[in-house]
Order: C-alpha cells, then structure tokens, then sequence
C-alpha cells in the first residue's frame, strides 16, 4: 500500500486536483494546480519546490566507504572530494547500466548515495571484504528539489547565508529555522537549482519555511508532469522509460551500456577495477556500443499535415509521452524514440531517441511514428545535440 511522503501533509492541502502517481511505494504529486502549465512555468521562471523523497537514499560510513563506490560507479571516485557530488551510473559484470544516481560526498568516511530503484543488496554485495556500513535512510531523509532562477534568493532567505560560492555539483551542511539540512546543487530540471537532504520528522518545518519566504518570489510546489517536461528539455534520460535496468532487461535488446544512453563521458577506463569494467573496455575497443541515444526535433508542418489529412487542427500534447514508437530511415525502421513531447520554452516538438551509431551525427535526417485519431502517420525529424535547452544559469 503507497504512503504519503514526510512532505505529505503539505503537498496534499495543495493537490487540488487530487492527482497523485505511485513512486516506489510512495504518493508523488502527478499536478497541483488545475493545469502543469503553471508549475512549468514556475520552474522556468521562479522558484518551484518539486518533493522527490521517493528516490533510494544510502548512507556508507567507514573507512572503505570511498573504496566501495570506487569499486560500483564508473567514475573515479577517488577524485571525488568532501563537498562534491558525482551524477554517475553503476553497471553489472556486463556493463550494463543497473541505474544512474548522485554520490555525494558528505566527509572523509561518509558517502550519500541516490538511486531510483533499490540497491542495498548490490551495495552490500560488492562490499565483501571492505570496511564501511551500508545504511538504508530512504525513510529517514526527505528530499525536495528547489530549482529555478529564484531558487538561490528562496533558499538564501531561508536559511540566512549566502549560497553564491556553492559550485554546480558540490555541497555543504545548513540550516533552516534550527533545522539541520544539507544542501546540494543539483536536480532534474537542466535549471538553477538545489537538493535539500531534511530529517523526516522536520520536512513540514522546512517546507513552510520555504513558502513563508518564498512568497516573494512565485514559489510554488510542482509535480511530476511538470518535472518530466523539463528534464526531456534538459536531455536527462529516465529509468525505465529511455533505457532498461539490467535488472528487469528481459531480453539482450533491454540492456544498455552508459555510451548506449548518453553517459559514456562518465565512464573512466584508467581507474581501478569496478564492476562492468572489463566489458566497458572491450565495447570501446570494437569503437563503441551499435545504438546511441540522439536528441530530435519534429519538424511541426509535417505534424499539421497529419492533422489536417484528418480534418483537425494541430493538437500536441503539452505532457510528455513516454509510450516507445519507431523511428524510420528511408523505410526501414532503424530505433525508437522513447520520450517525446513539447517544449514550451523551444516551441519545438522533441524526442529522445536510441538509433544505431551511422545516425547519430548532427543533422541527420529520420522520421517518428505520429498517430492521428487511430491513423498512423511519419512525421521528419532532425538529429540536434543535446541538451535541448542549456541554460547558463544552472552553472552559474
């Protein structure tokens, strides 16, 4: 049976529509308001705080705590210093990604590590022989995810200091009314923006907090039909959804290697052994993986035509469509796009997509499956570099 989150009692008063989705066993926002237009908005535009307490949370102390993740991420995480956070994938003996999450580096024997899906068995699996604790504190930490351009001002006003000095990807302790939080600069919305890691038992605490100063500022809580289009904007893929857990891959087609789905740049080959390594090593020494994820954008009057064959005017709908369809060359089906939507901010139909390696060049021309009123229809589509949309201002 789901649960509401620590953060429940807030987002529930707040839930008009009362639309709620499952997230591993808890209930997560789907809309607040009457339509995600507005919390998008707010995200592009403001501030939005977005509760994102479902993820897997771990916590690994003791000496070989950094040697552990050192020996599941593919990253070298003996670079990782106190005060940084990795985005990282971790793959099985295959190398095939299992999951991506963050590796936070809280001290110099205490690690916080994110997942989507539950890891502790893998985590304590691979720490045969080493001397760390893993710890399970999904339940015990809630998460919510400040992001926009205003989200500096709302969490400076909410905890009294400056966070001007805090870089893209690290982190550092605060506190919010007397409570006790870390801080990092990281999220899913390809946005200025933050991660608050909140005792439970105060996560009602800090959230009114952040409303009471936010006022100022449009603050508003989000959803996830919000969150999902503005991380397909941002090209940040999806468990599930753009690739497959090498956990649940059915089939050999199902497994995808971190080059296969955009996090090939996160794979350190020099480092020391770690899980997947070896055939990581093998797949680029035959040049890399046969798929590659591609970004696409639609071309809108062959969208229209599709329409008007049926008599219709053009409508596209502004949540994004995570139902996998073909992507052709010339006749020939070549991959599948598997998240697809609208972007407000680009006035641009966009997909991601896994094609083989031969399409992945810039400027490639293909074409993705449009259904209209039950017809089946080929719109054109164009092979752009990702992200989508990089704004600045989530570095700055």
């Amino acid at each position: 049976m789901s649960v509401g989150t620590p953060f429940h009692p807030r987002a529930a008063a707040l839930n008009r529509k009362m639309q709620w989705r499952e997230w591993s066993g808890y209930w997560a926002s789907s809309v607040y308001a009457d339509f995600h237009d507005i919390e998008y908005n707010a995200i592009r535009e403001a501030a939005a705080v977005i509760d994102v307490s479902p993820l897997y949370k771990y916590r690994l102390t003791g000496p070989d705590a950094l040697r552990l993740t050192d020996r599941v991420i593919t990253r070298d995480a003996t670079k990782l210093a106190v005060g940084q956070v990795y985005y990282t994938p971790w793959c099985d003996e295959h190398g095939k990604v299992i999951d991506d999450g963050t590796v936070h580096r809280v001290g110099e024997q205490e690690i916080r590590w994110t997942a989507a899906d539950p890891q502790y068995r893998w985590l304590t699996l691979n720490a045969a022989g080493l001397d760390v604790t893993v710890e399970d504190v999904s339940e015990s930490v809630a998460t919510l995810a400040l992001q926009g351009p205003f989200s500096r001002a709302v969490l400076e006003a909410a905890t009294g200091e400056s966070f001007a000095d805090l870089r893209y990807f690290r982190r550092r302790a605060s506190q919010v009314g007397g409570v006790a939080i870390d801080v990092s600069r990281t999220g899913y919305t390809g946005d200025l923006g933050y991660e608050l890691w909140i005792p439970a038992e105060a996560a009602s605490e800090v959230w009114d907090r952040l409303f009471e100063v936010g006022k100022a500022y449009a603050i508003r809580p989000a959803g996830m039909l919000a969150l999902d289009v503005v991380r397909l904007e941002a090209g940040l893929v999806l468990l599930e959804v753009d690739y497959t857990s090498a956990r649940h891959a059915m089939n050999p087609e199902q497994n995808y290697s971190p080059a296969e789905i955009g996090l090939g740049r996160l794979v350190n080959l020099d480092k020391a052994d770690f899980v997947g390594k070896r055939a990581l090593a093998a797949e680029a020494a035959a040049g890399g993986p046969a798929r590659r994820l591609v970004g696409l954008q639609l071309d809108w009057h062959d969208i229209e035509a599709l329409f008007d064959a049926q008599g219709l005017p053009p409508a596209v709908s502004p949540t994004v469509d995570r139902s996998p369809v073909p992507v052709f060359a010339g006749g020939s089906q070549v991959g599948k796009a598997t998240s697809h939507g609208w972007s407000p901010i680009l006035k641009q139909a966009i997909a991601l997509a896994s094609v083989p390696a031969r399409f992945e060049r810039t400027g490639t021309r293909l074409a993705v499956e449009w259904t209209v009123e039950g017809r089946r229809g080929r719109v054109g589509a164009t092979v752009v570099g990702l992200p989508f949309l990089d704004l600045e201002r989530k570095r700055a």
